[in-house]
Parts: C-alpha cells; sequence; structure tokens
C-alpha cells in the first residue's frame, strides 16, 4: 500500500506513475489529500487542546491553594468543555482515518521507472528471446491435445467431479506434478531459500494486507461462515508472516519459499486463450519471496 506521506509530498507524481497501469487516480488521491488535510486539521485540536488542559490544570491548583474557589470551578467546567471537544475530535480523527484507510487500499502499487505504457500484449516489451518456435521436425500439437493423446490430464473427468478449471492429473501426469513441485522447492532451498508450508486459507487482514482485496475479491473463494479466503498464491501467506512486524536493516535479505495448492475464480475468463492448463481455477504453484531493504529490492528481483 502507498505510503500517505508520498501522496502527501507528491500527488502529481503518483496520479502520473499510475497512469502506466492505465489507472485514473486522481479522483482517490485528491480525496485522500482532503481527508488527509481534515485529520491534521483535527490532531491540532487536540494537541492544542491537552495543552491547554495541562495549564488549566495546573492553574486549579494554584487557586485552590489561594482559597479561590469560585475561579478555580470556573476552571474546572472550562476542562470539562475541552473533554467534550476532545472527544468530538477523536472520533473524527477515527472516522476520517477509516476513510483514508479505504481509498488507500483502491490503489495500486506504482510501476517501476522502465516498465512501459501498454493497454494490450501487443505493446509488452521483448526483452529477449530464445530458440526458434518454428523450428520444429515433428508433428505440433497444443499440450490440451497431448495430455489427451498420452492419457495423463483429463479436464473432462475434473470438470465432472468439480467444474470447469479443475482438471485431474494421472498416472505419469501426477508423478510430474509431484516431482516438478519437489525439483523446484530443492532448487530454491539450494540457493539459500527457508521452505516454509503455509495453511491454504487466510483471513480478512491477510488479503487486504497482500492487496488481493478489495480489488481481487471476486477471484477468491470466499469461506463464508469464517470469513476465511481460499489463497490465490503462497506469495498470501508467505508475506503476510511479516506484517505488522517491523525488521533491522540487519536481518535483510530474508528468503522464503512454498509449495501451496492455488485458488482462483478467473471470473470472466473464457476464449481461446483460457484453454487446457490456462486459467485453471485450482493449480499447484511454488512462490518465493525475498524480503529486502528497499535500496536493493530492484537488483534483488
Amino acid at each position: 500500500m502507498l505510503q500517505i506521506q508520498l501522496i502527501r509530498e507528491n500527488p502529481q507524481f503518483v496520479i502520473d506513475r499510475l497512469k502506466v497501469k492505465n489507472f485514473d487516480a486522481k479522483a482517490i488521491i485528491d480525496a485522500i489529500a482532503q481527508l488527509d488535510v481534515e485529520i491534521r486539521q483535527n490532531k491540532k485540536v487536540l494537541d492544542d487542546n491537552l495543552m491547554e488542559q495541562k495549564k488549566l490544570s495546573a492553574d486549579i491548583g494554584k487557586l485552590f491553594k489561594e482559597g479561590k474557589t469560585a475561579e478555580a470551578q470556573d476552571l474546572k467546567k472550562r476542562i470539562a468543555e475541552l473533554k467534550e471537544v476532545e472527544k468530538q475530535s477523536q472520533a473524527m480523527v477515527a472516522e476520517k482515518s477509516d476513510e483514508i484507510q479505504n481509498k488507500l487500499v483502491l490503489l495500486p502499487n506504482l510501476p517501476h521507472s522502465s516498465v512501459p505504457i501498454g493497454k494490450t500484449a501487443a505493446d509488452n516489451e521483448i526483452i529477449y528471446t530464445e530458440g526458434d518456435a518454428s523450428d520444429f521436425t515433428c508433428e505440433v500439437l497444443p499440450h490440451w491435445e497431448l495430455v489427451k493423446k498420452y492419457d495423463i490430464i483429463d479436464f473432462d473427468l475434473g470438470c465432472k467431479i468439480t467444474g470447469a478449471g479443475f482438471p485431474i492429473y494421472k498416472g505419469k501426469g501426477a508423478r510430474i506434478q509431484r516431482a516438478l513441485i519437489n525439483f523446484f522447492l530443492e532448487e530454491a532451498i539450494n540457493h539459500g531459500f527457508t521452505e516454509i508450508q503455509p495453511p491454504y486459507v487466510v483471513n480478512e487482514a491477510s488479503a487486504y494486507a497482500t492487496g488481493q482485496l478489495p480489488d481481487k475479491e471476486g477471484q477468491m473463494y470466499h469461506c463464508q461462515v469464517d470469513n476465511f479466503y481460499l489463497i490465490p498464491t503462497a506469495e498470501v501467506p508467505l508475506t503476510n508472516i511479516y506484517r505488522d512486524v517491523i525488521l533491522k536493516e540487519g536481518d535483510f535479505p530474508i528468503k522464503n519459499c512454498g509449495y501451496s495448492a492455488c485458488f482462483r475464480r478467473e471470473a470472466g475468463s473464457y476464449g481461446k486463450d483460457v484453454r487446457g492448463l490456462n486459467r485453471l481455477h485450482q493449480f499447484d504453484k511454488i512462490e518465493i519471496v525475498v524480503i529486502e531493504h528497499p535500496d536493493r529490492s530492484y537488483e534483488t528481483l
């Protein structure tokens, strides 16, 4: 989530960077800026109020010692009035803080300066290619035909048991899947990552912390009785290990990896790009997460 200080100090920079993602942030940024002003104004009222209460309390003590009871009682009435103002200002700060939080979670993270502007896959920048995709000496089949030919993945059976997007891996297909999970975990471990076996469901706070909520709520499977969410990737529980944790610079880098089944509704997916193993509702994934100092984060990436 973006820091309020960045928005406060350079709102236009945030608006311009998010345009790269084709996200119009102006209305949200303007609302956040206004809420921020109101919060700071009310906090100043609270600070001034507290200072006046402290001064009046000291004056009341002196007046009582001097026998000026009437004047002391008048000041006590003034303190009561200030406490009422304090209560109203605290309620206002809490309300506006909730509002600003609800706005902040609507903003995407800023793209890196190297990210090109674009709207479709045609605008993507090709970094490098390897091999010639047209250089084949054998019959070329799409993977959904190959897995049917060798009877290693059954989409129809998965659809019968559950629904579309839940394939059945059979025989060598299941063994390949299991072997790949183990292979990539071992590779990560050999590169200094600590393996974590995370839960497959998370609470609402965890879903908000990694940005799945609120904008991807329609893509998540929600266990409403417990208000838990099935994870779309192990990134969510792995990252939330450090939610609300303050790390020391000497702790970096922290390198974790983990396997999980992943669950996504992929609402609205259709067409040739979702055939076969694309856009599944359940799939396996190895996640690697590095917690790094911001000055070194992009180099690490």
